[in-house]
């Protein structure tokens, strides 16, 4: 997923004059976007700096290696909420010392919505239209940057085509706790933040107005999902997937009718040691169910499920401009 994302946004910035070939492209990364951006700089012939998560792991060092990428890597961290914000200090370090580099901003820019058109097309062409036929469309998935889940919804909701007789497209986001951007940061995850799919800092990507409802998933939850996934489907998948199939199994319980399609950005390889070890652990899914909460006072562990209607932001932190 992040992969269509960087090769249409870098591909943007060439034909628009904002880059030129040889140029350095810069970002922060917990892992999947910096491979994505290493792609699209090999590609199109553009240097790639990456300051990278502790959570890069030595096949994602390699690959980067190979394709030229530079990595700058953050030292270990127990605290995912302060591996991020020292990732962007250094970001902007860098910037002051480098102000020809190109800041690709994958929070903040919604030039990286752009490469999800074409995703949307699939979409509607297997689904036999937007809205999935005549009982509509739930599409879940992990919000992170907000970049895969609400360009899609934007697209197969037909807002950039006026033409288009609006879908029945329900937008269902998940997020693990600790994430502030629903407004989860004053629950903990005695384990670890998800990585890619929750914030410890607001995300201009992110349109909140975009969702219809929210799964609040612990580490353990998505852990079970993620278990349940290559035990049931033969799916090798990450844990914000795990997340994911948690969520839309629920969705497609509550609503058999419709047809329910999850996002799954990235592969099990990166939680062999961390997931996939631990398969013993995992609950049955059957023994999982979501508190239906009516707002974020009331969220708790492992899992909770909120009814959003496509509101704003919740209030706190304002959100970055976006360009």
């Amino acid at each position: 997923m992040k992969a269509v994302s960087a090769l249409a946004a870098v591909r943007h910035l060439l034909d628009t004059g904002a880059v030129r070939r040889g140029d350095t492209l810069l970002d922060s990364s917990s892992g999947i976007y910096a491979y994505a951006l290493a792609l699209a700089c090999h590609r199109y012939g553009m240097r790639c700096h990456i300051v990278g998560s502790t959570t890069v792991d030595r096949t994602l060092r390699t690959q980067l290696a190979v394709l030229g990428a530079t990595l700058e890597q953050m030292e270990p961290c127990s605290d995912l909420k302060l591996d991020q914000k020292r990732r962007v200090e250094r970001v902007h370090e860098i910037l002051a010392e480098h102000p020809e580099y190109h800041w690709m901003r994958q929070y903040h820019d919604d030039v990286h919505y752009l490469g999800y058109r074409a995703i949307a097309d699939r979409i509607r062409e297997a689904v036999g239209g937007a809205g999935g036929g005549a009982a509509g469309l739930t599409l879940v998935g992990g919000v992170g940057s907000g970049a895969s889940t609400g360009a899609l919804a934007r697209y197969l909701r037909g807002a950039d085509d006026p033409a288009r007789p609006p879908a029945d497209v329900e937008l269902v986001g998940v997020q693990p706790y600790g994430s502030l951007t629903f407004g989860a940061e004053h629950v903990p995850d005695p384990e670890i933040i998800i990585a890619g799919i929750g914030s410890s800092i607001p995300f201009g990507n992110v349109s909140h107005e975009l969702y219809d409802t929210l799964h609040w998933i612990s580490f353990d939850a998505a852990l079970a999902g993620s278990v349940d996934l290559l035990r049931r489907h033969a799916v090798f998948a990450g844990l914000s997937t795990g997340a994911g199939y948690l969520a839309a199994r629920h969705e497609r319980e509550r609503a058999p009718e419709r047809t329910v399609l999850f996002i799954a950005a990235d592969t099990g390889h990166r939680y062999v040691d961390t997931v996939y070890a631990r398969h013993r652990e995992a609950k049955a899914l059957t023994d999982l169910a979501p508190r239906e909460v009516e707002d974020q006072r009331q969220l708790a562990l492992p899992w909770s499920r909120m009814h959003w209607n496509r509101a704003p932001a919740p209030a706190g932190p304002l959100r970055p401009g976006r360009r």
